[in-house]
């Protein structure tokens, strides 16, 4: 199950559900599940490519991040598609 990141639950707390009307557990994961920022992170660090996107897959738990990775010596830079988990 897919962790609320922290601006969710900022702007849960904010807004309250008294604002926006009722709302239950599964308003919040959908909101959780839309942010690839984390798993973004997480692979230009590893691969120390640049990104290119980060978008959820249809699945709703995983990212597909794309990064360009840098060659070695007189290589090309070449196209690296990573699915890590939200």
């Amino acid at each position: 199950m897919a962790r609320l990141p922290l601006t969710a639950m900022i702007i849960a707390g904010l807004i309250g559900p008294t604002a926006v009307g009722p709302a239950n557990a599964q308003d919040y994961l959908i909101l959780a599940a839309a942010d690839c920022g984390s798993a973004a992170s997480r692979v230009v660090s590893e691969t120390g490519g640049q990104l290119l996107s980060a978008q959820p897959s249809s699945d709703g738990q995983t990212c597909v991040v794309t990064v360009l990775v840098q060659g070695s010596g007189n290589e090309r830079p070449r196209k690296v598609t990573v699915r890590v988990p939200m």
